[in-house]
């Protein structure tokens, strides 16, 4: 698998799809770019899902993550794309993104989006 940024998320068979059971993922090192100043902004990113018949694979999740370094996108379309890639691969029960993003402009931002079946 490469070590570069993309925008593919890698899945694998789950190996307990008739199980109802949630996985929560979190890292701390989500950046993406302002788009009104080219300045970054940092967020952490927690996902969790339900999944079905498919898992993401966490690399291919960090380098999606990754991906994001070098784009100015504001904090609510971040997330929202997040999830929708998210979703279209791994077509989870439910799902839900939260980006919690450090302030800019003395103005703390959170976003939730969630995604149910």
């Amino acid at each position: 698998m490469l070590n570069q940024p993309s925008k593919t998320l890698v899945t694998v068979p789950n190996p307990h799809p008739d199980r109802v059971y949630t996985v929560e993922m979190e890292t701390a090192e989500f950046t993406t770019l302002c788009p009104m100043t080219g300045q970054p902004d940092f967020a952490t990113i927690y996902i969790e899902y339900q999944p079905h018949e498919k898992l993401v694979e966490l690399k291919s999740l960090k380098l999606y993550l990754w991906s994001y370094r070098n784009e100015a996108s504001y904090h609510e379309d971040c997330v929202n794309r997040i999830l929708n890639d998210f979703v279209a691969a791994a077509e989870p029960r439910s799902a839900k993104v939260v980006g919690d993003f450090t302030i800019r402009g003395g103005i703390h931002t959170k976003v939730t989006v969630e995604y149910t079946k």
